[in-house]
């Protein structure tokens, strides 16, 4: 690192050059909401293990918090034509999405109101709903369409027999459904930090990739597995030479919603003595010429105009290589977006299972959703990449289910071996993390104070939903 670029000191934050000094580098004018930091005060105590490993505390997750949130239940394009359904399940919760002949979207408790039978098994086109155990059918918009053996059912008539259904929202280009009458509109519900995406317009985006995969550990552990960049160091040593681990900046907004910022295009503070050519050949080497992560491939001698000493050379070559590859791919205009907008992880949570990535293209989203039991839990990725200029978006590919004997690596085909192999290693973790919290001894989990504390806010909300403070 170069104390030149360097800050006063921070006794709460990683030694030497911050994100913010990295930023003031940049060749175009950083945006106010990358400059602001945004802090709330947290204890230090320690967690109890039991949050993620006991059924009874998953049961009240089932009682108080799924059916009290702003789920992310669908992207547009999985949807895009009248008729159009998509089912989403999370814990003992099943919806049903159908987009209508208007263009607009419907969801509904995905129950037959005669025996209780799931309406559909899962998503497609559908003409109608009509449930596969007796017939009972209703219209696309939940209207009842035809009871069989209507002499049968005279006890029904004059009742409403429709489907009931949930509030939907969209939002970026996500459909977001809930069952809770009473909550604000979705912008509102996050609060603080929403308007961040309104310049990155996801809308503007379809998925390119969509892969899943069931994970040995519970959702919350998962989650933050993702939640902090802390881990690198032992578990992703190969991104150590391109990105900045301990200098990632960590924000707090309301109770909705936080954000991990992690550079790239420089060096680790773990990794001292190597030269700006040393991250670009590294960040070269981890691609390994797919094209496809989140980074330009420049290793070569096109220093694009800049100075070979200069300290930020990699970030500034591969952010103006990243704007010139965006802008042939989609037609957009990416000349005045800030190098880390084009070039950096924006890890977004919005609380309590959806990670939208912010910058601009690809976007990467998380989701993840409790699975069988309170041992596992199916994580999904989604990658998000712009819609060419004058085009539609391509309808959705459906999810591919990784499965539970295959490593991401199967995949790499589809989100590049880079990004296959971080996942890996995350995976090889967590079922250990799982077992490790059952064995645990003095029944406690310490988090770092800075560098964790987007689990612990994650945590401190989840506990207001449990007690009852929230929503």
């Amino acid at each position: 690192m170069t104390d030149a670029l360097s800050s006063p000191a921070r006794a709460d934050r990683c030694p030497g050059q911050s994100y913010t000094d990295m930023l003031n580098g940049d060749t175009r004018p950083a945006p106010d909401y990358l400059l602001a930091e945004s802090s709330i005060p947290l204890d230090d105590e320690p967690l109890d293990p039991s949050r993620y490993t006991s059924e009874a505390f998953a049961a009240a997750e089932r009682a108080k918090l799924w059916p009290n949130i702003w789920h992310f239940a669908a992207r547009e394009e999985d949807m895009p034509e009248p008729g159009d359904t998509v089912v989403y399940e999370i814990a003992d919760r099943n919806y049903l999405l159908v987009r209508q002949e208007d263009g607009s979207i419907r969801a509904f408790h995905n129950v037959c109101l005669h025996r209780g039978r799931l309406l559909r098994d899962h998503g497609g086109r559908a003409v109608h709903l009509r449930c596969a155990f007796h017939g009972f059918t209703w219209h696309n918009d939940g209207s009842l369409k035809e009871v069989p053996c209507p002499w049968d059912f005279r006890h029904l008539e004059g009742r409403n027999l429709s489907l009931p259904q949930l509030r939907v929202e969209r939002w970026q280009g996500f459909v977001m459904v809930t069952e809770n009458a009473g909550l604000p509109p979705f912008r509102t519900w996050i609060g603080p930090g929403v308007e961040h995406y309104d310049n990155w317009r996801l809308d503007e985006c379809h998925t390119m990739a969509w892969i899943g995969r069931v994970f040995p550990a519970n959702w919350k552990a998962t989650a933050e597995a993702f939640m902090e960049a802390f881990h690198a160091v032992v578990t992703h040593p190969q991104i150590l030479g391109f990105t900045a681990d301990a200098n990632s900046r960590y924000d707090l907004y309301g109770d909705h919603m936080n954000r991990a910022i992690t550079p790239n295009g420089a060096l680790s503070p773990h990794v001292r003595g190597r030269s700006q050519r040393y991250v670009l050949d590294k960040i070269t080497e981890f691609l390994q010429g797919d094209g496809g992560g989140r980074f330009a491939e420049d290793g070569g001698d096109d220093l694009r105009g800049f100075a070979p000493d200069d300290p930020l050379l990699a970030r500034k070559v591969l952010a103006q290589a990243n704007r010139e590859i965006f802008a042939a791919m989609d037609g957009h205009d990416y000349s005045a977006v800030s190098d880390s907008e084009v070039l950096d992880n924006f890890t977004y949570n919005i609380f309590p299972n959806f990670a939208p990535w912010g910058g601009l293209v690809p976007n990467i989203v998380y989701r993840w959703r409790p699975w069988r039991d309170v041992d596992h839990c199916l994580m999904e990725v989604r990658i998000l990449t712009r819609t060419p200029k004058g085009t539609r978006p391509p309808k959705a590919p459906p999810m591919h289910l990784i499965g539970e004997d295959e490593t991401f690596m199967t995949v790499a085909h589809l989100i590049g071996p880079g990004l296959a192999g971080v996942f890996d290693q995350d995976l090889a973790n967590l079922e250990a993390v799982q077992k490790g919290m059952k064995a645990s001894a003095n029944r406690r989990i310490e988090l770092a104070h800075y560098q964790e504390s987007r689990i612990r806010h994650f945590q401190r909300t989840l506990d207001k939903y449990l007690g009852g403070e929230l929503p």
